[in-house]
């Protein structure tokens, strides 16, 4: 990464690496170059330890230092093959992008005939399929349960998989577009329009929708206040678009919470639910297509599965 802001830093490591290893070479070197002469002993240094705990100047074992000489030598052998000296890349040529773009090419040749048979089924067929499902499930577990859960069942703000409610439609296709362009639910802030006695009266209609306990004055009052700014997205009978992604408000589920406070702090600053394009994921692997295939068919089970 330093490569595009100074051409400095990769200069500084390679001296700072090298001056190391070769420092560390002369300063061994120096430090074990007298050798005792014939019948001379041992220097006896001035620490004693423990009262007859005694240190000599005696030369380090020949094996102790080979092995150390061979690291330094190890050191500079790895340097001129692999990449360690700044943006030197290695007399191999080795980058860890090219080691995983020829892993991936490997499995992508391995799956490939797997992937194509599934590819010749239509989503609903390959969902029924349990080696396909097995696959899905994994693809799930790899790219999609950091947000959904493992069990797909989601979070505040994720969408349950599995509770056959679908914000965009459950067709197999449209799961499909879903998982590969992704999509962006915006809620727009209400509570400047409607303000704080007209937002907690739309609440409370809102609320009386999915037949939740609520304040019947508070509720006849936000149903004219709703009609007028939030049905053109929620629909008059507050079933929701699934054009828009506009969320149905006559069912029991909810993906903020259903609450008075939270319905009332959805909207007052409204909602911005982004669900990224898997495509730019997976990557433009030639196995794309047939992984978004897999994980519409395996997402379009989890309901008939539940």
């Amino acid at each position: 990464m330093s490569d595009f802001t100074s051409g400095f830093w990769p200069i500084y490591i390679s001296i700072i690496t090298l001056v190391s290893i070769i420092g560390t070479w002369i300063f061994l070197k120096k430090q074990t170059t007298r050798k005792l002469a014939p019948g001379e002993k041992a220097e006896l240094m001035e620490h004693t330890w423990d009262g007859d705990l005694q240190d000599f100047n005696n030369p380090l074992p020949r094996w102790w230092l080979g092995l150390f000489y061979g690291t330094m030598v190890f050191s500079l052998v790895y340097l001129v093959l692999w990449p360690g000296l700044g943006s030197y890349s290695g007399v191999l040529g080795w980058t860890s992008k090219g080691e995983y773009e020829a892993e991936v090419k490997a499995a992508e040749a391995q799956f490939q005939p797997v992937y194509a048979g599934f590819m010749q089924q239509d989503i609903a067929t390959v969902a029924a399929d349990p080696n396909a499902r097995a696959i899905g499930k994994n693809l799930f577990l790899t790219y999609c349960s950091q947000c959904h859960g493992s069990n797909a069942e989601g979070s505040r703000g994720f969408p349950n998989l599995t509770d056959n409610d679908w914000l965009y439609g459950g067709e197999p296709d449209t799961i499909k577009t879903t998982i590969t362009n992704g999509r962006n639910g915006v809620m727009p802030a209400m509570g400047g329009v409607l303000g704080e006695a007209g937002t907690r009266e739309v609440a409370n209609y809102v609320m009386s929708l999915s037949g939740r306990k609520h304040d019947a004055t508070l509720a006849a009052a936000g149903q004219t206040k709703f009609a007028e700014n939030c049905a053109v997205c929620h629909m008059p009978d507050g079933t929701g678009m699934k054009a828009l992604g506009s969320a149905n408000l006559t069912d029991k589920v909810w993906l903020y919470g259903g609450s008075e406070a939270t319905i009332i702090e959805s909207i007052t600053k409204g909602r911005n639910g982004v669900m990224p394009p898997m495509t730019q994921t997976l990557g433009t692997t030639s196995n794309q297509e047939a992984k978004l295939h897999l994980l519409a068919a395996y997402v379009y089970g989890l309901p008939q599965k539940q």
